[in-house]
């Protein structure tokens, strides 16, 4: 495994150097959108450079995901077929945010190799939170997460994103959001996970599935004890084209959650 004070310190320092200098100081002209929709600044293009390069320097022979890297050459996700080690990353995840200059944003790593999540790693720049996964549980600055409080439908907190859902499955959405405690969005899938797996949320119910979004939380989330799977009650499957993935503290939940929507 990678050491995972090596990453800690690598975040650590792209922070310092090119996200908080850049934080409540974004110039218009840094700001672009790509796709006509996501917006996009030039920190996260290069956040995403300086992540490749500093990871490249911790394995050999590794193949390397990024968001940005992705909007140029959507091919590059055949390489989660190789044999090869591959690192996937959103350079800021929560670019709203960031670009509002509210805290909620982070930066997330992910190490794979074939259809194995080997290892993952979130980091929120302004808190200096650090969590991360591997085959020994999940930990946030070193202490182990463990998820053990089961939630009821009625006591659930979490969000829904629904954007790229059929009509069909918005309308059963809007159907059922009065069955749970309360559904709201931080603008950052990642610092959801992370707050998942401290047991201060409880779930995401997600329609659109890019790797770099969900690599990593929904891995923090499994190894400290909570579940993953698609509506065919399968786990999540990165590697594949896939959509519509619930993340929750637990297999009851994610199965309540998937009951409602096909019942109600």
């Amino acid at each position: 495994m990678v050491n995972q004070n090596e990453i800690k310190e690598i975040l650590y320092n792209i922070s310092k150097k090119i996200i908080i200098p850049s934080f409540g100081n974004l110039k218009e002209n840094q700001i672009s959108f790509k796709n006509g929709l996501d917006i996009v600044t030039e920190v996260d293009i290069a956040v995403e450079l300086e992540l490749k390069k500093q990871l490249s320097k911790l394995l050999n022979n590794t193949y390397f995901i990024g968001e940005e890297t992705f909007s140029k050459d959507p091919s590059i996700l055949k390489k989660y077929s190789s044999d090869n080690y591959c690192w996937t990353v959103d350079p800021i995840d929560g670019t709203k945010n960031f670009v509002n200059s509210k805290e909620r944003f982070a930066v997330m790593v992910g190490l794979t190799k074939k259809n194995k999540i080997k290892q993952t790693f979130i980091y929120k720049p302004i808190s200096e939170e650090f969590i991360y996964a591997d085959i020994n549980g999940t930990f946030i600055n070193d202490k182990k997460l463990i998820l053990k409080k089961e939630t009821q439908i009625e006591n659930a907190i979490g969000s829904v994103s629904s954007k790229y859902w059929s009509e069909n499955k918005k309308i059963k959405i809007k159907e059922i959001k009065n069955f749970f405690e309360k559904i709201d969005s931080y603008g950052s899938i990642g610092c959801e996970y992370l707050d998942i797996a401290l047991g201060l949320r409880n779930f995401a119910l997600l329609s659109r599935l890019y790797p770099w979004d969900h690599i990593p939380g929904v891995f923090i989330v499994r190894q400290a004890g909570g579940h993953d799977c698609h509506f065919d009650k399968l786990g999540y499957k990165f590697y594949e084209h896939s959509n519509n993935l619930v993340v929750s503290n637990s297999k009851n939940l994610n199965y309540k959650i998937l009951s409602l929507m096909e019942d109600e």
